[in-house]
């Protein structure tokens, strides 16, 4: 089982220049053209790349940030390594309606994944499917392709339109282990993201959930603040742990002074069994976040983007108003184990005590490269509520009606 040789910004098996070494002879023929440094496009320092990959039938430019520039550089290669390993996968597909499979195969719970208004989907279409493993049984499950592969061209593969296609849970790192629990954090990061918003639009007040930001005591985070406030750049962050209670964060910040600086917020949140890495993954998410909309060169970022930035998103405003106690750093629990494997089995046993009964995980390391890769997809969390047509699931609209029910009592 692969331990975390570093734990400097990060959680990995080995070093992110040892990382870059290993992946650095693939790149080119992974279509990776360039891996440009755009952080003094900005002054606020805090490291971030554009990885170029021209040929992309996802994204075209991937993003990476971290404590220093090698980090930015890895955490931006190993974003477009693992797109292309979900645009190309070469593991065998079944097509099948989903009556048919479940007659001899687990399936994953299909009644559970995050839908759209305009979904199409029945038990008796023909749609094609990948295996995966189930890691609460490590038994064999079947999983919608079109919720594991990236490839976005036209046309899309046969049965596509049943669900959300997006990169959520899509992971790499230096061991399956390490990929799994990226993955792991990011659908659980936007699971809380979605309850979080929701909660501050229908809470009847502010729930107290913003972070009294002198009372965080980790160093590399404490580094980060210094540079937003050295530039000028006004810094909020609220706790926006789940009921899954994995440390997770949200990072609002804005220049001070809107003449001389970019007038639009940014934003950025992070997720980890570690509070301090799960922070500064909020942190430095935002500044990343703020790059992307100066440079310009993300390939799904519009004109409209700067203008709605501009605004302030309902959650923020309400937060905001909130002016009682806020939240400190050291109540929040925190988890910081030295193997990869024993992050997974935390991360299943908070699952399964908010009715979590399934997450299936699919390996999409190829041999030529021997990067892992990995799709992570667990039944019953919310999805990405900003996408056009979203319908929130079960632990969304349990919310939404406790949220309602306890305003009609007040």
């Amino acid at each position: 089982m692969a331990c975390k040789a570093h734990q400097k910004g990060t959680h990995r098996s080995c070093s992110p220049q040892s990382t870059f070494n290993n992946i650095s002879p693939w790149l080119s023929s992974m279509g990776i053209t360039r891996i440009a440094n755009i952080t003094g496009l900005d002054n606020i320092g805090i490291p971030v790349v554009t990885v170029c990959r021209p040929e992309s039938c996802a994204i075209s430019v991937a993003q990476g940030k971290g404590l220093d520039v090698i980090s930015a550089k890895v955490s931006g290669a190993m974003e477009a390594i693992e797109t292309y390993h979900a645009e190309n996968i070469d593991l065998p597909l079944r097509l099948s309606n989903l009556a048919q499979l479940s007659e001899n195969h687990h399936v994953i719970d299909v009644d559970r994944l995050p839908k759209l208004s305009f979904s199409h989907f029945s038990s008796h279409n023909q749609l094609l499917w990948i295996e995966g493993e189930e890691l609460f049984t490590q038994q064999a499950i079947h999983i919608p392709y079109e919720v594991v592969h990236c490839n976005y061209t036209l046309p899309l593969p046969t049965g596509s339109g049943a669900f959300i296609m997006s990169s959520n849970g899509l992971a790499s790192g230096n061991t399956l282990d390490e990929a799994i629990v990226h993955g792991l954090c990011e659908v659980i990061e936007r699971d809380a993201l979605t309850l979080w918003r929701l909660e501050q639009k229908y809470a009847d007040s502010p729930i107290a959930r913003q972070l009294n930001l002198d009372t965080i005591d980790d160093s590399d985070c404490l580094s980060i603040l210094a540079k937003y406030r050295e530039a000028g750049v006004y810094i909020q962050v609220w706790d926006i742990t789940s009921d899954i209670e994995l440390p997770s964060f949200f990072c609002r910040i804005i220049s001070e002074n809107a003449t001389t600086s970019p007038r639009y917020p940014a934003f950025g949140s992070g997720t980890h069994p570690c509070k301090s890495i799960a922070l500064l993954r909020a942190l430095t998410e935002a500044a990343q976040t703020r790059l992307t909309l100066i440079s310009g060169s993300r390939d799904d970022i519009k004109a409209n983007d700067y203008h709605s930035r501009g605004e302030e998103s309902t959650a923020v405003r309400s937060a905001e108003s909130y002016a009682g106690p806020l939240r400190n750093f050291a109540d929040i629990p925190s988890w910081s184990h030295q193997r990869f494997d024993d992050d997974i089995k935390l991360v299943l046993g908070k699952l399964r005590q908010v009715g979590i009964t399934q997450v299936g995980v699919v390996n999409l390391e190829k041999n030529q490269y021997k990067i892992p890769v990995a799709r992570v997809v667990v039944p019953g969390l919310e999805g990405i509520d900003e996408t056009t047509g979203y319908i929130p699931g079960q632990r969304a609209t349990s919310l939404i009606a406790s949220l309602t029910r306890k305003e009609e009592w007040l």
